[in-house]
């Protein structure tokens, strides 16, 4: 099994095995709009029958159907394994503790379908694995989605369009580089690292695993991307802010709608995790615990220098979030613990853990 990273040589082992019977839902993303449109059903080997099926009935459309298949509703089913250079997971770990969620998918395309450009969720790392079919990647490096902004500010839908040459609507494409094309075959993985802007084509009907993830590595650039969110919210509703009663609050309430999380869920997902490294700095887990419980098995076999690391980097993070003015705005002490309070335990527990 090959990798490719666009900035990292990293390799990756044939570690990811599936299950012949993993139960799934499948979410199909249409041109226009998005909806449910199955019950859960049982995804085979043989599940190519159903996208050359798909691929008969999406010819009357203009693009064809993207299928997301999600399986979190399915947490007790060990369908596959993650590769172990990906394994220090903090934003599955969080949504697993939470029980509401996960960034796990498996997306399952026609050939022909593809993905717009876009940069992951929270600017988290992302890797897929395709387990049939073939794919085709266009990667941008962090800044140069700049260069292709149209006029206005936006980012195009289509990065292969011809109207990007227009200069009058995209007035700095001349200056963005070719981007990073990746063919991408059957077990194969793509790493793709933190706000690497993408676009992405089945070549042929298509299966693939995909994650995305956050850990101490990059969890400064989430908090750097959250922060540049609010305040394009902030600047959206401005000429509200002395009308409107909490006005800040409202702001977290649509950055939350419109990025997934705010600034106290982001407070609650550093402790969470930080409460996780310091359990694994305190207590030996045994393997039949840890077989018990998957995501304290996974931080379980980080190591002690591992934990180490990621409470120094939450510390980092958070020390940040506490410091930030419209942090400050949403009443911190009323947390549980308060930031404060929190970040003397952290750094308490690793000054314990180098002694």
């Amino acid at each position: 099994m090959r990798t490719f990273c666009p900035s990292f040589n990293l390799p990756v082992p044939s570690a990811l095995f599936l299950s012949p019977h993993a139960q799934v839902s499948l979410l199909l993303l249409c041109p226009v709009h998005a909806a449910w449109r199955h019950p859960p059903l049982l995804v085979l080997p043989s599940c190519l029958v159903l996208l050359s099926s798909l691929n008969g009935c999406c010819s009357g459309l203009a693009a064809p159907l993207l299928i997301q298949v999600c399986y979190e509703a399915f947490p007790e089913q060990d369908v596959y394994t993650t590769p172990i250079y990906f394994t220090s997971d903090w934003l599955n770990e969080y949504w697993d503790a939470k029980g509401l969620d996960d960034y796990r998918f498996v997306y399952m395309g026609p050939k022909g379908s593809w993905t717009p450009f876009h940069a992951d969720v929270f600017r988290s790392y992302s890797w897929s694995a395709n387990i049939c079919g073939k794919k085709k990647w266009l990667l941008y490096p962090p800044r140069q989605e700049e260069y292709l902004r149209d006029r206005h500010g936006n980012l195009p839908f289509d990065v292969t369009a011809p109207g990007l040459q227009d200069s009058s609507v995209y007035p700095r494409y001349a200056q963005s580089c070719p981007p990073v094309e990746i063919i991408q075959e059957a077990g194969e993985i793509v790493f793709i690292p933190s706000g690497w802007h993408h676009q992405v084509y089945n070549l042929e009907d298509t299966i693939s695993i995909n994650h995305n993830w956050v850990n101490g590595c990059n969890v400064a650039i989430m908090w750097s991307f959250l922060q540049d969110e609010l305040a394009a919210v902030q600047r959206e509703i401005s000429e509200w802010r002395d009308t409107m009663e909490d006005w800040h609050l409202q702001c977290q309430v649509i950055m939350k709608s419109c990025t997934g999380i705010n600034y106290k869920e982001f407070y609650n997902f550093l402790k969470v995790i930080a409460e996780n490294r310091i359990s694994v700095l305190n207590h030996v887990l045994d393997e039949e615990a840890s077989a018990k419980n998957t995501h304290r098995a996974a931080t379980s076999a980080l190591g002690m220098l591992h934990a180490v690391f990621d409470l120094k980097r939450a510390v980092q993070v958070l020390t940040s979030l506490n410091a930030n003015e419209d942090f400050k705005k949403l009443n911190p002490k009323s947390l549980s613990p308060p930031p404060e309070a929190l970040l003397h335990h952290l750094k308490a527990a690793i000054d314990t853990a180098l002694l």
